[in-house]
């Protein structure tokens, strides 16, 4: 491609990014009408950037004027762009820094749904000239190489080598099938294509590569038993340091380990919520200290090591909101210079690792704002913008999200994330209430959200409460959640809806419930439970059907969730039968007779369409108001900018007509 035609773009978004009075100018007419549904749904234009281990050059990921993800490397002195990669046909997925002057990348095609996916990601090695190009690993079967030591599309990025100058990364080799794979760890050399078999523990499934290069934990994992391995330098023998049913017993998971052999995990240690903890490798136990705890929030993070000072100096952590902790002065106080001249956004900042390098990469975004990335010189202050994510996203018109927490009716607290339409009053709103997927993860993060900034632009409140069954908030509210499927979770996503009419937030007569695989499951039962409460529904990728989860045999379920989590996180087919029925939506489709959107991706293998068809066919006899969508080449979840816009433009007529007018 040609390098004038993306600099330009670039260029001017930077410093559309960068006018000091661009939020206190008042918005003229064009920009206070809320923007067109495809703003919103638009490729991101600039992401994943890198700085390389010297410090010298930024890797990037650039979307091109035909929208297709290009590889792009920046001299940080210079400023100079080069294109690396452009395909035609497919888009860069992703970058990692093998060493100074050699990167790898995977690739995907965004302009095609799951179901006509039929390929891997492959991996792919350039030097940062230019030359040295090498498919390391295939996309396509086929019967012969078409480079010599090529490796076929079973094998798996995980790791560079994180070694001065290697030229190796860390691969995993998949055989199986994919609900019961077997998992071979290899040393790859990005210039030969050389391989090297490393020795792992039976079942593993997960490793840790410490920053001398060498494998030293290993996670295996054995129908319901996790078992923790670690490597000892003295011996080179592999020791088990625990064995332990996550679902019935309290462990521990491997989160780093430093080339002093410092081996770091995350744990209870009796307390509610997970922390950050030094393992005693000589005792075989938790260090007594944690080095982070936040009260109501689990340990979700990683360290920030620097090898030049051959020290740990940061946790990065999440609780309402990421945030850094640093150990290292220099870099606490480097933070508060950065955030004092950026205060309106979390500013993620990294340096080189392999040198003490005057560059400083800045990734700065907020709920509002969908990010931007620049380059910070220490020595100036000043900082050089390298480009927004999204530029076509104007801040003035997104709308803040913030944490509450509400009490459930057996006094559980419940957190959740409210969004209120920015110039609104911020009162007697028509509500979107949003329940997350999973349903055993994390829904919600302190981030621009392009649904929930969608809807708030058209001026709904949207309340995403992380009700019972959420991880990321301690034991109490996970384990809370255990075979309570259209039970006590259904009740607290009632019980927030309830709290925002009694906060004055929420118009009671105007009030939608909404949500994708598991929330599309729990609008289907909120819709049915609660008819006076909600007014619509909009359920796409929804469960209809509990026992379906267990029943069909083409779903992308493992053997093992089937067999030892599914029984105790959802419930026993055979001991909890009676329950799975009655809280399974088709068994009570008669009952809801609400206008609902009901849509399903035709390849999806997570929730199949056959819940969908199955719940169509019993809800329509009964309600004629059902809106019935099928993207057949989506699986779980819309992937196209093209089904994206069309289902959110569907869905904005739908909340207008039900909801939107008094």
């Amino acid at each position: 491609m040609n390098q004038k035609k993306w600099c330009k773009p670039l260029m001017a978004a930077v410093a559309l990014c960068f006018s000091c009075g661009m939020l206190a100018t008042p918005l003229t007419q064009a920009q206070a009408a809320p923007p067109a549904v495809s703003e919103f749904f638009k490729p991101i234009v600039l992401n994943s950037a890198r700085l390389s281990p010297d410090g010298k050059s930024v890797a990037i990921l650039v979307s091109g004027s035909d929208e297709r993800v290009m590889l792009a490397v920046i001299d940080v002195t210079t400023n100079a762009h080069k294109i690396l990669e452009h395909f035609s046909s497919l888009d860069i997925a992703n970058v990692h820094w093998v060493n100074n002057k050699r990167v790898v990348f995977q690739v995907t095609d965004k302009t095609i749904g799951q179901g006509e996916t039929r390929t891997g990601p492959g991996l792919f090695a350039i030097d940062i000239d230019g030359s040295n190009h090498r498919e390391l690993i295939e996309r396509f079967y086929t019967s012969e190489r078409k480079i010599s030591r090529q490796l076929p599309p079973n094998h798996f990025f995980v790791d560079v080598d994180h070694q001065k100058d290697s030229d190796d990364v860390f691969v995993v080799e998949q055989n199986g099938n994919n609900l019961k794979p077997t998992l071979n760890f290899l040393r790859l050399n990005t210039r030969t294509g050389l391989t090297q078999r490393i020795e792992t523990p039976k079942n593993s499934v997960s490793f840790l590569v410490d920053k001398a290069g060498q494998v030293r934990v290993a996670e295996a994992s054995d129908k319901s038993i996790t078992s923790i391995y670690y490597k000892d330098p003295k011996t080179e023998n592999w020791r088990k340091l625990i064995e332990f049913d996550p679902l019935k017993e309290e462990g521990f998971t491997p989160l780093f380990i430093s080339p002093d052999g410092s081996l770091y995990v995350s744990a209870h240690q009796g307390q509610d919520t997970t922390s950050a903890y030094k393992y005693d490798l000589e005792n075989n136990r938790v260090s007594g200290t944690p080095l982070i705890s936040m009260k109501g929030y689990d340990f979700r993070g990683s360290f920030v090591y620097n090898t030049v000072e051959n020290k740990v100096i940061g946790l990065r952590y999440e609780t309402d909101a990421e945030a850094t902790m640093w150990f290292d002065d220099s870099w606490k106080k480097m933070q508060e210079r950065i955030d004092a001249q950026l205060p309106d956004t979390i500013n993620t900042i990294s340096g080189a690792e392999f040198a003490s390098s005057e560059t400083i990469l800045v990734h700065a975004h907020s709920d509002i704002y969908p990010g931007v990335y620049l380059l910070f010189n220490t020595k100036t202050g000043k900082f050089s913008p390298l480009g927004e994510a999204m530029p076509n996203i104007d801040r003035r018109q997104m709308s803040h999200m913030d944490m509450v927490r509400y009490k459930a009716r057996d006094g559980l607290e419940i957190p959740a994330y409210l969004t209120l339409p920015r110039g609104s009053s911020g009162k007697n709103l028509p509500l979107v209430v949003m329940v997350h997927g999973g349903p055993y993860v994390r829904g919600g993060h302190w981030q621009w959200n392009p649904v929930t900034q969608f809807l708030a632009s058209r001026g709904y409140a949207v309340l995403e409460p992380e009700f019972r069954g959420s991880t990321g908030y301690g034991s109490k509210l996970w384990t809370s959640g255990w075979k309570q499927w259209g039970l006590a979770m259904q009740d607290d996503v009632t019980d927030g809806t309830k709290w925002a009419i009694a906060q004055g937030y929420a118009d009671p007569k105007r009030i939608c419930i909404a949500g994708a695989s598991y929330g599309g499951y729990a609008t289907l039962m909120g819709l049915i439970k609660e008819p006076d409460l909600y007014q619509c529904g909009i359920s796409w990728v929804g469960v209809s059907d509990i026992n379906l989860l267990y029943d069909v045999t083409w779903s992308d379920t493992s053997d093992d969730y089937a067999k030892y989590g599914m029984p105790t996180l959802i419930g026993d087919q055979v001991k909890d039968a009676a329950q799975l029925k009655a809280t399974s939506p088709i068994e009570q489709a008669s009952r809801l007779k609400k206008p609902l959107i009901l849509a399903y991706g035709g390849s999806d293998v997570r929730v199949p369409v056959v819940h969908g068809t199955k719940f169509y066919n019993a809800v329509k006899a009964h309600n004629p108001n059902v809106e019935w969508i099928v993207y057949g080449e989506e699986g779980h979840g819309w992937r196209l900018k093209k089904n994206n816009i069309d289902f959110w433009t569907r869905v904005e007529k739908f909340l207008d007509q039900n909801i939107g007018k008094k």
